[in-house]
C-alpha cells in the first residue's frame, strides 16, 4: 500500500511539473524559472542568455 501511495505522489508531482512547463511555454517564456523570462526578446535578457536574433544561442 505504501508503494502505491508513493507512486501516486510521484506521478502527481511529475504531472504538475509538466503542466507548469507547458503553460510557461504557451505564454512565450524562453527561460522557464528565470525572473527575466518575459524580457528575453531583447538582445540580452537578465539571466545571461542571448536571443537567437544575434546569431548566438
Amino acid at each position: 500500500m505504501k508503494n502505491l501511495i508513493i507512486a501516486a505522489v510521484l506521478v502527481a508531482v511529475a504531472g504538475l511539473a509538466l503542466f507548469y512547463i507547458l503553460r510557461a511555454k504557451k505564454r512565450g517564456q524562453k527561460c522557464i524559472g528565470c525572473p527575466y523570462s518575459g524580457k528575453c526578446g531583447s538582445k540580452n535578457c537578465g539571466c545571461g542568455t542571448q536571443s537567437k536574433e544575434d546569431g548566438n544561442s
